[in-house]
């Protein structure tokens, strides 16, 4: 199995934010950190806070921020959001793909169900569990 980068930096963002809860993230410090590019981690960062992970502020004193406490954010539904779009296998597309042996396949159910297995042992934890340690920021960057 493998994540799309788009599910990479949306778990790498919600671990930054969850060091630090009391204080609010941009786009680019995150992107800036990981490097990693900041407009593909915009987009994954609207969609986080869509779904209810993250409230996000503009301006002055703006950024991302957890919506709730990271003991409450499970890791099996925030990767149900992020790869929502991704179909683990052509045939689990939303339009059935386009593979010729669909009818009589029988390796779709084992991949259902070993999906379905990863999902559930995701469940098992929460944001909390794989927080990263706030990081060292310049004196100036503190105060501000």
């Amino acid at each position: 199995m493998r994540l799309t980068a788009f599910t990479d930096f949306g778990f790498r963002a919600l671990m930054r934010i969850a060091s630090e809860p009391d204080r609010a993230f941009s786009t680019a410090e995150i992107a800036d950190e990981f490097g990693i590019s900041r407009h593909h981690l915009t987009k994954t960062m609207a969609v986080l806070a869509a779904a209810g992970f993250l409230t996000t502020r503009r301006g002055a004193g703006g950024g991302a921020m957890l919506a709730r406490p990271a003991g409450q954010i499970g890791l099996g539904a925030v990767m149900r959001v992020l790869e929502r779009e991704q179909a683990l296998v052509e045939c689990f597309r939303a339009d059935g793909g386009a593979c010729v042996i669909t009818p009589e396949c029988r390796l779709k159910h084992f991949f259902a169900e070993a999906e379905e297995a990863f999902l559930a042992r995701l469940d098992g934890y929460t944001l909390a569990d794989c927080t990263l340690a706030p990081r060292a920021r310049p004196v100036a960057e503190a105060l501000s």
